[in-house]
């Protein structure tokens, strides 16, 4: 788990970095640009660190349990009955993130000669990395919740059992 909370730490900073980088490489490009200098290799620039902020924006959130949840009918279930749907949310989740794995894999493939146009040399594959590699982390903190959700359904089961024993 150590090593699940080093990745989280250098996604944070990646993420807060490119956001940075971005918002000052955009205000920069509309500055220049009104002074008759444009920066032609901003859009791409902002648009590979946009890229890449945005899936470790959204691991982040996924572990933090930040992402948009609509809880009204959910929390007058139940304990055990939230605990079993969200095991079905997360495998649904896991079943989108492998698809989106392997078919940004697949576009990562076939972009890898597209060069931008304003940074020439500079392949588009390195953007549509952000794909496969984000949902990668994803999955893995999908997972990880999976497993400590069942992990915890079993304590439930447990409690429960032990209680009914001594009534």
């Amino acid at each position: 788990m150590k090593v699940y909370e080093a990745i989280g730490k250098v996604e944070h900073f990646l993420a807060s970095s490119f956001l940075v980088v971005m918002t000052i490489i955009i205000f920069s490009a509309g500055f220049s640009r009104s002074i008759g200098y444009p920066i032609i290799w901003a859009i791409d620039a902002s648009t590979f660190l946009f890229a890449w902020a945005a899936f470790f924006s959204a691991d982040l959130a996924m572990r933090n349990d930040r992402h948009v949840n609509v809880e009204v009918l959910i929390n007058r279930l139940p304990r055990k009955v939230q605990n079993y749907l969200n095991l079905i949310n997360h495998f649904i989740i896991i079943i989108f993130l492998l698809f989106l794995i392997g078919y940004g894999i697949k576009l990562s493939y076939i972009t890898r000669f597209r060069a931008y146009q304003g940074i020439p040399g500079f392949s588009y594959t390195w953007v549509t990395l952000s794909i496969p590699v984000g949902c990668l982390f994803l999955l893995v903190t999908v997972l990880l919740k999976m497993w400590k959700l069942m992990k915890n359904e079993k304590i439930l089961f447990y409690q429960e059992g032990v209680s009914n024993k001594k009534n």
